[in-house]
């Protein structure tokens, strides 16, 4: 297993959490070709996480995203059919779905690399997968929300907004499952619930005043991981949702489609008209269970 980062602290810790002679941590940037050439050679498969993922910042340095998450994954994927890597999973957002904001604009153009890559991929099967904010992730809501508590005011964007609940391990298994179902130039998203921010709000500082705050630049009141426009050519499951590349026709290969059946038509999948909701209690359960792991910004 090698981790590549150019966090060279953050690979300092994994190298003291993990010792162990099977896992290599090479410190590296995904923007150097050179840099990735040196990480992938010899590689059997690639997860590819690294991305510029905080709408504010990329608001702010729209040309870092550009180079991390469209760049960096252009040479991640053109690294890994040089050196013949099985199979590439490239991990996307519902930000990449009607992109209002530079994270999400750079995220689309991120999928279409990885989707026109599988063209001329040989050896390489290359993948997406789309999904919300991971719960209690670095710089998530929950955190931020926890912090916030013990001032007695919490900032709430706006009583209407809603977003998709993910937990880590639901989005590790939506990876895994695209690992073993993948044949080339799918975009997998996972099934899950919605909740409204202010709920959010309610669960994690019950006693604390809401100030609306207004939303911040490049944030959208709701989010959506299938648009109408996805629909076309994507296929339902038990618990998730293929999106299939139109070229060579291959929204309607058999091998891809397997036992999908096809959304109706008009489908989107968006947090503020999803039919499956986290309660309030769901959460409390959720982070009672995860005290740990949440902690604080």
């Amino acid at each position: 297993i090698r981790i590549f980062s150019r966090d060279e602290k953050k690979q300092d810790d994994l190298r003291k959490k993990y010792a162990n002679e099977k896992i290599r941590c090479l410190v590296g940037d995904v923007r150097d070709q050179s840099s990735v050439d040196r990480a992938v050679k010899g590689a059997d498969y690639i997860f590819h996480a690294a991305a510029l993922k905080q709408v504010p910042s990329c608001e702010f340095f729209p040309m870092e995203a550009v180079k991390t998450n469209i760049i960096g994954t252009d040479n991640v994927v053109l690294s890994a059919i040089a050196h013949n890597v099985s199979r590439v999973i490239c991990l996307s957002t519902d930000k990449a779905v009607y992109p209002i904001n530079a994270m999400g604009t750079s995220k689309a153009l991120m999928e279409k690399v990885m989707v026109a890559a599988s063209r001329n991929s040989g050896k390489t099967v290359v993948c997406g997968t789309r999904y919300g904010n991971v719960m209690a992730s670095r710089g998530s809501v929950i955190p931020f929300f926890l912090t916030q508590a013990d001032k007695g005011v919490v900032p709430i964007t706006d009583v209407r907004m809603t977003r998709f609940m993910i937990t880590l391990e639901e989005g590790v298994d939506l990876v895994w499952h695209a690992f073993e179902d993948m044949v080339g130039g799918e975009i997998y998203v996972k099934k899950i619930p919605s909740m409204k921010v202010v709920d959010i709000a309610k669960v994690i500082a019950p006693n604390a005043d809401h100030k609306i705050v207004g939303i911040r630049p490049g944030e959208k009141l709701h989010e959506q991981m299938i648009s109408l426009e996805d629909s076309y050519s994507t296929y339902e499951y038990s618990d998730y949702y293929k999106i299939l590349p139109q070229i060579f026709n291959w929204d309607k290969d058999k091998n891809r489609i397997k036992d999908g059946n096809k959304v109706p038509q008009g489908f989107v999948y968006a947090s503020d008209t999803n039919s499956e909701w986290m309660t309030k209690q769901n959460l409390q359960t959720w982070i009672d269970e995860n005290q740990n792991y949440i902690g604080k910004l």
